[in-house]
């Protein structure tokens, strides 16, 4: 009877597991199959679906969700409970679009990095004050993702727009038009119908030389700079360490004037060390930014030459970083806030309607010493 027990008990125990996977995979099928339906059935929920499902009009929904017109607190609460049980959203967007508002702001820049991340940080704060969302493009100084940024099919995600200009000259900026409210930054010459800020470049520059020579150099590198004829930063403040030389009767020699292959610590680095393998004598350094002294630091750290001691060094921007970097980085301070404040407001005034000439503003610069030049802090 065992004998004949035992193999009855494992058939059915085979035959049990033979059905049972199956019967699983069916169930788990038909319950992706019930999630599917439901997502369709969400992404098809209508305002006359929330309507009827309230008990209200379709009326009564649009203006709970607009807020366009007082509801009482009960029938907005069933809007809104209605709302979440069917699943239904609201589409921004061609809201937005149909009422001429994204609630959006651009800040369009060549990089996300240094400069440009913390004058982010000063601009977000204003364009969220006013109930906007600030949001960043980046388009790598290329002309083509500048124009690209600013064409009619991309500005209408937005109110309004902060451009900081890196790639397009003067000629390419008078081809874009359109009545979206546009405020250029950058220290390139623009058209004089748009609204532009820029830093008082070559002042700047001037105040950094004229403090190293003040304090004992007379053989300064412009490391980062150009002699260019057009405004740009690289130009500018060449102009400024030219004039700073010619004010306390020292020669200008182009020697000096040193470029760089990208304006990033690396080649800032690597275009000093070149200069010291020369053998070219120089006791300072004005670098064109922070990001190039910090290159600066490194090449002259390897090179064994002690700053401020042998060689004084100063940059441009003021970073953040610029306290921190031993033995505290001499920078001309680049103004983050009074750029965003006035960039903001200017743009501010455009998306209200302002239809009066454009405004061409200079930012003022100040001189911040610390330790890498002698007399610093």
């Amino acid at each position: 009877m065992d004998s004949l027990a035992k193999p009855h008990f494992i058939d059915n125990m085979t035959a049990h597991r033979g059905m049972a996977e199956p019967r699983a995979s069916r169930q788990r099928l038909l319950g992706w199959q019930n999630v599917a339906h439901r997502r369709i059935h969400m992404a098809r929920v209508t305002m006359a679906d929330v309507a009827r499902e309230a008990g209200v009009s379709a009326m009564t929904v649009s203006n709970v969700l607009n807020e366009r017109l007082p509801v009482n607190e009960p029938t907005r609460a069933r809007v809104m409970a209605a709302v979440a049980a069917l699943g239904y959203e609201v589409n921004l967007t061609a809201r937005h679009l149909r009422a001429g508002r994204t609630d959006t702001v651009a800040f369009i820049v060549p990089t996300f990095h240094d400069y440009f991340g913390e004058i982010a940080d000063k601009i977000a704060p204003l364009i969220e004050a006013d109930g906007r969302h600030l949001v960043l493009e980046r388009t790598s100084a290329s002309p083509e993702y500048e124009m690209a940024a600013v064409s009619v099919a991309r500005l209408q995600y937005y109110d309004g727009v902060l451009l900081s200009v890196a790639g397009l000259d003067r000629d390419q900026l008078d081809r874009v038009r359109t009545p979206k409210p546009i405020v250029l930054l950058g220290e390139r010459d623009v058209p004089d119908r748009f609204n532009h800020v820029r830093l008082a470049n070559e002042e700047g520059a001037r105040l950094a030389t004229a403090h190293m020579i003040e304090h004992g150099s007379r053989r300064i590198l412009a490391l980062g700079c150009t002699f260019d004829t057009a405004h740009m930063m690289s130009s500018d403040r060449r102009a400024g360490w030219e004039r700073a030389l010619r004010d306390a009767g020292l020669d200008v020699d182009a020697r000096h004037v040193v470029p760089v292959s990208t304006y990033t610590s690396a080649a800032g680095r690597d275009a000093l060390l070149d200069v010291i393998a020369s053998g070219l004598p120089f006791d300072g350094v004005f670098a064109v930014t922070d990001v190039i002294a910090l290159g600066a630091i490194a090449a002259l750290a390897e090179s064994g030459l002690r700053v401020p001691v042998d060689v004084q060094l100063a940059g441009f921007d003021n970073l953040d970083m610029a306290r921190f970097v031993p033995p505290g980085l001499t920078s001309v301070d680049a103004n983050h806030e009074g750029v965003a404040e006035t960039a903001v407001g200017l743009l501010r005034r455009q998306m209200a309607g302002w239809t009066g000439p454009a405004e061409h503003v200079v930012a003022p610069v100040r001189l911040v010493v610390r330790g890498s030049t002698r007399g610093g802090a």
